[in-house]
């Protein structure tokens, strides 16, 4: 079997693609040399191991010898993992935004040999369809303009340029008043799903950070629509097939607007990110419902992404035995096979039906009440939840025996901090002491494996860890460890964040314009130096620092850390009440 320049990576994702019949490269010097050497251009494909459109467009285009034969003659070809270099994907996400209304993985981009993007998208099928073009014909036709059209690619790739940094500046700072709250909350209600919860149409992604504030501006305002609203979708969600019903954890995203067929990958930082507002909602309600999902959540990450060594893995894939969703979705039949006695009572609460609800078979969802489940059977509710917990426990054992998804076992430093920041919450709302554990062995980890002199290392796999940190490893460890202090106040966890978070001033703040910036000063030089100012799928790392270095000051009487995190929020304050969606988690702040 051929193998490429990818054989060498730790990387799960690039692995997949080491033996591709493309002459793949990894990001770096020897790939940008073969550019500039042989005045090629580059085909940047950003990708990760969890991504279903991503394994689709390799095993449409990239597996493919004629593709692969066209893009060897006429390309260097370089393969990101956007988890590993989310520089890259942060810069070249905003072009394809600028270009199309939108991004998304596989990002597909087409460079100069000095990186300059002539042309974006995302996943292109292989043959010509509806009228648009290809793989194959973009790839040919894009190759034939760079040796007739030199100027037609200049062009494009200068408006590229001067959109990319007009993008990066940032509005007339504010004044920090409450009037800033109530606009970002009306703006942010004003595209909300009050039938299902959420926010817009399908696909809906769960924005827990968004949630957050609303619950808490609710409670603040005591404006009820505000809380009563947040508190819903939390229900929609988990009681949906967005949430794995009996293994825990919940999935990336729903393509349908009742949060019922997810996409199925599970991702480490949304099932740290959204106990938090679980946790919140309990805290409010003292509901066990809500209590009950943040227990499942964290108990799927200890049972299925927790490392030996006491670090957290990245994802599980959406695909099994190459099937979306095969190893999460059950027939009736294999349910009464298993339940026997107990299955009508599991198949009326989970919605499980001879036709089922997906391609034939069931995505488990609970939309029937407990009592009225009660009523129907003639049980006592404490006869019926113990039925269905017990039945679940037989489902998730039955489960283990299938096909596992593919693990992406890449440790990542921010995502862990997000873990850490969850187990902390998780501790302070049960006491539960395996939680805290989770989040002490995680620090203790990260202090070993990936931090040397107070320089984070981003990831880690097998023994090794590797490339320069970023913003969000920073600001996220500083939250993290303050997070962990408050719940278990041991002065070496402040010490660290107060050590942390003196670095990321010294090499990552903008002095000028007032705000971090994505990469280190001494970080390899890119087209841009990026700046991460909105909330994507993860908080933005400026609004991070923001909050961690608020409560960095009242723990120290640093004033040089109160001083930064208010030019922070009063240089986004306008854009968070203008555009509250990017801002969810500056707005908690």
């Amino acid at each position: 079997m051929s193998e490429n320049k990818l054989i060498n990576e730790t990387s799960p994702y690039l692995l997949q693609h080491a033996h591709n019949p493309v002459n793949w490269y990894p990001w770096g010097a020897e790939a940008l040399g073969k550019a500039v050497s042989e005045n090629k251009p580059i085909f940047l494909s950003v990708g990760y191991s969890s991504c279903h459109w991503c394994h689709v467009m390799e095993h449409e285009s990239f597996e493919n010898p004629e593709i692969a034969k066209i893009m060897n003659e006429n390309y260097v070809s370089i393969k990101v993992d956007r988890e590993e270099r989310p520089d890259l994907d942060d810069i070249y996400q905003k072009v394809c935004q600028m270009a199309t209304g939108q991004g998304g993985w596989p990002l597909s981009v087409f460079l100069t040999p000095d990186q300059k993007p002539f042309y974006v998208g995302t996943y292109f099928p292989i043959l010509d369809n509806y009228g648009r073009p290809g793989f194959g014909s973009i790839l040919m036709q894009l190759a034939q303009a760079w040796k007739e059209k030199p100027s037609d690619i200049k062009k494009a790739s200068e408006n590229f340029m001067n959109n990319l940094q007009a993008a990066e500046k940032i509005s007339t700072p504010a004044n920090l008043e409450k009037s800033i709250l109530d606009e970002a909350a009306m703006n942010l209600f004003q595209i909300a799903d009050t039938s299902y919860g959420g926010f817009g149409q399908a696909p809906k992604f769960p924005n827990a950070a968004n949630l957050s504030f609303l619950l808490r501006y609710g409670k603040i305002s005591k404006i009820t629509k505000f809380n009563e609203f947040v508190l819903k979708t939390l229900n929609k969600m988990g009681k949906g097939g967005i949430f794995d019903q009996i293994g825990g954890g919940f999935h990336r995203y729903s393509t349908d607007a009742r949060w019922l067929v997810p996409h199925f990958e599970k991702m480490l930082y949304d099932n740290a990110l959204l106990p938090l507002v679980y946790a919140e909602a309990y805290q409010l309600t003292k509901d066990q419902f809500y209590l009950d999902v943040l227990n499942k959540t964290l108990g799927f990450v200890m049972r299925e992404l927790t490392s030996s060594e006491g670090g957290f893995y990245s994802a599980l894939d959406a695909d099994s035995e190459g099937e979306e969703g095969k190893f999460y979705v059950w027939n009736k039949k294999q349910i009464v096979q298993i339940l026997q006695k107990d299955a009508d009572v599991f198949c009326l609460y989970y919605d499980v039906t001879d036709g089922g609800n997906f391609e034939g078979h069931t995505i488990l969802n609970n939309s029937i009440a407990m009592s009225s489940m009660a009523f129907h059977f003639g049980k006592p509710e404490s006869e019926i939840k113990s039925i269905i917990d017990e039945s679940s426990k037989k489902l998730l054992e039955e489960r283990t025996n299938r096909v596992r998804p593919g693990l992406d076992d890449k440790i990542i430093t921010s995502w862990n901090a997000l873990m850490v920041s969850a187990f902390a919450k998780g501790y302070r709302v049960t006491d539960n002491p395996q939680y805290l554990e989770c989040a002490q062995r995680c620090i203790a980890f990260i202090q070993n494996s990936l931090l040397k002199d107070d320089n984070l290392l981003r990831t880690y796999k097998n023994g090794t860890a590797k490339l320069q940190a970023y913003l969000e490893d920073y600001a996220y460890l500083i939250n993290a460890l303050v997070d962990l202090f408050e719940v278990n106040p041991e002065p070496k966890y402040l010490a660290l964040a107060e050590r942390l978070a003196n670095h990321l001033v010294e090499h990552f703040w903008d002095e000028k314009n007032s705000s971090f910036y994505f990469t280190a000063d001494n970080h390899e030089s890119l087209i841009i130096r990026p700046k991460n100012n909105y909330d994507l799928s993860m908080p933005s790392g400026n609004s991070v620092a923001a909050g961690s270095l608020l409560k960095l000051f009242h723990l120290t009487g640093q004033k040089r850390f109160l001083e930064i995190s208010t030019k922070i929020m009063e240089n986004f304050a306008i854009m968070a009440a203008e555009n509250p969606f990017g801002f969810g988690y500056l707005l908690n702040t």
